[in-house]
């Protein structure tokens, strides 16, 4: 039989926050607002914020990303509370998510670039990488020829997100680089052994079926 996946932290805060999120869907598609204008808000918020981070600004690109945040979760609100996401505008939110993520590691790239750390810029392409594989895994395991829901592993899009908030803050707050070189560490080995658990997965799941 295939593992029964726990649900994820992004599943819990979901759930836990779907009630108030929906009640402000309702209210911006009643005002005519449309599902993917607040998608591309969330990203032009991270793109604003990498900005900031590429040039050391740590705490206002980190207070940038936290207002990012609720927007990730009210696109979904609002699409429902207009009769249900279109087929669309789940392509559009899932590649929007990826061009934040790579804004986000390309300026922490860019800044210890400049600084001529070249271990650190590795450490940004690897969490890039990752992060990228994680998503990916999931969205090719999703497809109807393999039909395998692969949500598991530690570092799933919100986990990151709280790695990259952490690091950003203290660095901000310390005016120390330390915290982005541990958290960009952390988030280059947990994305990839996140991409291995999931791959695990896929394969137990397809091998018990018998496929």
């Amino acid at each position: 039989m295939p593992e029964t996946q726990p649900p994820t932290l992004t599943d819990r805060l979901r759930a836990s926050t779907r009630g108030p999120l929906d009640r402000i869907g309702g209210w911006l598609a009643r005002l005519g607002i449309h599902a993917d204008q607040v998608t591309f808000l969330g990203l032009l918020l991270v793109g604003l914020a990498a900005l900031l981070l590429a040039h050391g600004a740590f705490l206002a690109g980190a207070l940038l990303l936290l207002c990012s945040l609720p927007l990730d979760a009210l696109d979904g609100a609002v699409a429902r509370a207009a009769g249900g996401a279109s087929r669309f505008g789940m392509v559009l939110d899932s590649t929007l998510d990826r061009y934040a993520d790579g804004f986000i590691f390309a300026a922490f790239g860019y800044y210890f670039a400049g600084q001529g750390r070249m271990d650190m810029l590795a450490a940004a392409l690897a969490a890039l990488l990752g992060s990228f594989l994680v998503s990916y895994i999931r969205a090719r395991a999703d497809d109807a020829k393999v039909a395998v829901k692969a949500t598991v592993g530690l570092f799933s899009r919100l986990e990151r997100v709280a790695v990259l908030l952490a690091m950003t803050v203290a660095a901000g707050i310390l005016n120390s680089e330390a915290p982005l070189e541990i958290g960009l560490l952390l988030l280059a080995a947990g994305t990839n052994f996140t991409t291995l658990q999931r791959l695990r997965y896929v394969h137990r799941t397809l091998r018990d079926r018998g496929e």
